[in-house]
């Protein structure tokens, strides 16, 4: 289904004054008829007041960023884009099967208080008419709306489950495609949102792992949930818009939201975590001690402040390690004895 957009004129006051005209003409033709004994006239006024509320019915208003889809007797006739005051024809009807769907998204809102807002307005202006109040709730929105599934949980590609959710981007580009080539746009879009998320979650481990291939190429990196967040989001974005190409829909941008290990193992990977930063940091601690028992053993050589034999050099590097790799301060013993 290709979209075809109508370039109609935005005629609508002027059928509008018209239609107020012809009833107030009538109106007074009925007047006329009755003082001069014409029943023609009246016959005649009388049918224009039964049937000029017809021309009513084709009476639209668009707010900008909104489109109409409109069929006659089944056969897609086009789509109205660009905002104004239209007349079409009386008989089109409006299409949007995803006008009462409510997502977690922007853009949707409850069905009463539209049907309200929207005929009160219609009221206002005379036109609270059948169609009127029909197509204010089948009107498509062409603005940037962001849909936030629920979390899910998913397991990485290590078998470790993980709680991720993401917030999606989106527009529609094609009225046509979104009405016509699903049954309704909003659910397929979540659905495949859902989808998405699973197949390329799975091909990352929550953390950096050893000899995990993310990419696919047969190579190891270092992909990961956490540390790659951007390319994740990126892969989800283009994995759902090659789905939903056939809904005329576009995404925009895709960005997780949320990401955290699933509740049943988070305490373990905590405490894996921990065990990890407390290896890297005392091999650092380590590292360092042994650096400066170097340094302090070759600033006395150099000055030849003291001759140590190779006892006494072993337990003072001794000594210096326990001091500097100490959880707690050192406690000195002074010796004011011999050394012997």
């Amino acid at each position: 289904m290709k979209e075809k957009v109508l370039n109609n004129r935005k005629n609508g006051m002027t059928v509008l004054l018209l239609v107020i005209a012809a009833y107030v003409l009538a109106v007074a033709g009925i007047v006329v008829g009755g003082m001069n004994g014409i029943p023609a006239l009246i016959i005649g006024c009388i049918v224009v007041l039964c049937v000029g509320w017809i021309p009513l019915c084709g009476l639209v208003i668009l707010k900008p960023q909104e489109a109409l889809v409109l069929t006659l007797f089944g056969k897609y006739v086009g789509t109205l884009k660009d905002h104004g005051f239209y007349f079409v024809n009386p008989f089109c009807s409006s299409i949007n099967p995803a006008a009462k769907t409510r997502l977690n998204q922007s853009g949707d809102v409850n069905h009463a208080s539209a049907s309200h807002s929207d005929s009160g307005r219609n009221a206002a202006l005379n036109l609270n008419t059948t169609f009127s109040l029909e197509s204010a709730n089948k009107r498509i929105s062409l603005k940037l709306m962001t849909l936030s599934n629920n979390r899910q949980k998913i397991n990485d590609c290590l078998g470790n489950p993980v709680e991720i959710s993401i917030a999606v981007t989106w527009r529609i580009v094609d009225t046509a495609k979104a009405v016509f080539n699903v049954d309704n746009y909003k659910e397929f879009l979540s659905l495949q949102c859902d989808s998405a998320l699973r197949n390329i979650v799975r091909l990352y481990p929550y953390d950096i792992a050893p000899g995990v291939d993310t990419t696919g190429d047969g190579i190891a990196d270092e992909g990961s949930l956490r540390g790659s967040s951007e390319i994740v989001a990126e892969r989800i974005r283009n994995e759902i818009q090659e789905q939903v190409n056939e809904a005329g829909i576009e995404i925009v941008e895709a960005r997780i939201t949320y990401l955290a290990y699933a509740t049943e193992i988070a305490a373990v990977m905590l405490q894996r975590q921990q065990a990890s930063a407390i290896i890297d940091a005392r091999k650092m601690i380590v590292d360092g001690a042994v650096g400066m028992v170097e340094m302090a053993l070759e600033r006395l050589n150099e000055n030849e402040m003291i001759t140590l034999d190779e006892e006494r050099k072993a337990a003072m590097v001794s000594n210096l390690l326990v001091v500097l790799c100490g959880n707690h301060d050192a406690q000195p013993i002074v010796n004011t004895g011999s050394l012997y």
